[in-house]
């Protein structure tokens, strides 16, 4: 895969030190029917740990790159499903091979484990797709007016469903859906990667995904989210192919990963206009740390622009950013209503950005005329502290809505060195209002220096004391 304007070097270098922190796998020797044989015992941590195990060749799957296995993958979870309330659950394994395959639904107390040698290929037959309806928070696809395609993994009202592997692959194909996109020829929103609704004790991890028709890993209205070791890579030019995006969920952690995308590497969303206003459901308390980014067009982490649920209580810590267009960006407009309030982020390391700090109050998308004009959205305690940037181009360009500020803004503890050929004005601020203390350069006069470290909170979300079982599966693999 190619990936123009970033450097090579680095791009290995941190995808190196990456795969260092993956779960460890073991080969123990075990003796079946009077002769030895290996088989290969792999453990990983997990919400739950299952009593049945099934491996989806059982179920007819076929890893040749070409069958479809969409039958397979269904057989199989619906199998296993009725195993649900006999010993914590089951697990399906996905063995090496590449398993092509259309979109399929994930049931509660169940594992899918991704094999380190396995792929799972989204299919090209758009008939392998069901449709479903827009989701209400949002009144409209993200691509065109009507439905969507059902995302490649999906779930829906689920209790305990774990995503893992030791690094296995999910590959979704994606450039006939980004062609079709670029050329208007899609009727509905093109599918996610992994998408899970109306849920709750939700694990996502150590897995790559490549190639996603859109957004890649799409947690919405659910609770008790644990997303880690995911490794996300689409050509930088690709159209929104987000890399998590955690929408209108409470309690929910992003950490040790990294993203090179064509859109924002996080975006954190809860609803579009009046009809996430209508719905009403926040994403709050999220926690976001050791998170890596490329996205040279994007931010390292957006807080909406669909944010009229609310976005409350967000947490990054130990961010790092390199050739991407901003850090931690919001972004919000007229219409939006609702609030982004209450974000702590520390520790940022950002290198060749053309923006350290972007806030814009006139992100002008809208899901249909019938927004509601009045409905101005409350944007305060911003809070960023520790931040080392270089080769920047702009330092900041903080832009609130007239008549509606966004206030409460606290910057402390910033050394930004600049390009060699910088904007010549470094600080653009309209409509804000805020503090900053030990900022170079120096910031605008709506920023005025006030002795203060911005705060950090240091109590523990929820979701931090969720402690992982290790957990194993045993094969011929």
């Amino acid at each position: 895969m190619e990936f123009s304007r970033k450097s090579l070097v680095i791009k290995t270098l941190i995808s190196a030190i990456f795969l260092l922190g993956l779960s460890s796998w073991s080969v123990a020797e075990f003796r079946v029917a009077g002769h030895a044989t290996t088989s290969t015992t792999i453990e990983f941590p997990a919400l739950n740990c299952r009593k049945h195990s099934a491996v989806l060749t059982e179920f007819g799957g076929v890893g040749d790159g070409k069958t479809s296995n969409t039958e397979a993958f269904k057989a199989a979870i619906a199998n296993l499903s009725q195993l649900a309330a006999d010993g914590g659950g089951a697990q399906l394994v996905v063995p090496p091979g590449k398993w092509l395959t259309g979109s399929f639904n994930l049931t509660s107390h169940f594992t899918l484990f991704i094999h380190k040698d396995a792929v799972i290929l989204g299919t090209q037959d758009e008939s392998e797709w069901p449709h479903l309806p827009v989701l209400p928070s949002y009144g409209r696809g993200r691509d065109a007016p009507n439905g969507r395609f059902s995302s490649l993994i999906f779930g829906t009202n689920l209790t305990d469903v774990v995503i893992t592997g030791n690094n296995g692959t999910i590959d979704g194909q994606g450039a006939y859906w980004w062609k079709k996109f670029k050329e208007e020829k899609l009727n509905v929103t093109r599918p996610y990667l992994i998408e899970i609704m109306y849920s709750s004790q939700v694990q996502i991890s150590n897995l790559t995904l490549v190639n996603s028709p859109s957004w890649n890993v799409h947690p919405i209205y659910s609770s008790d989210i644990i997303i880690q070791h995911l490794t996300i890579l689409a050509p930088v030019d690709s159209p929104n192919t987000d890399g998590i995006d955690p929408d209108s969920c409470t309690n929910t952690k992003i950490e040790d990963s990294f993203v090179v995308s064509g859109d924002d590497c996080i975006a954190v969303k809860s609803g579009w206009d009046q009809y996430g206003i209508k719905f009403n459901m926040p994403t709050k308390n999220l926690v976001i740390r050791r998170f890596t980014c490329i996205s040279p067009d994007s931010a390292t982490i957006a807080l909406g622009s669909e944010m009229s649920g609310g976005i409350e209580d967000v947490r990054a810590e130990d961010i790092t950013a390199i050739n991407t267009q901003s850090g931690v960006r919001i972004k919000t407009a007229v219409g939006r209503g609702a609030y982004v309030k209450d974000i702590y982020v520390r520790r940022i390391t950002l290198n060749t950005m053309k923006y350290v700090f972007w806030m814009t109050g006139s992100y002008g998308s809208h899901p249909d005329p019938g927004f509601d004009p009045k409905a101005l959205p409350v944007i305060k305690g911003i809070n960023y502290r520790d931040v080392v940037a270089d080769n920047v181009t702009y330092s900041a360009r903080l832009d609130g809505i007239e008549n509606d500020p966004f206030t409460d803004i606290c910057i402390s503890n910033v050394n930004i060195k600049l390009t060699s050929k910088p904007k010549e004005l470094q600080w653009n601020c309209t409509h804000i209002q805020g503090v900053t203390n030990q900022v170079t350069p120096e910031p605008c006069n709506l920023l005025p220096e006030k002795e203060i470290d911005c705060p950090f909170p240091e109590d523990r979300l929820p979701i931090d004391n969720v402690k992982l079982k290790t957990c194993s599966i045993s094969g011929n693999f």
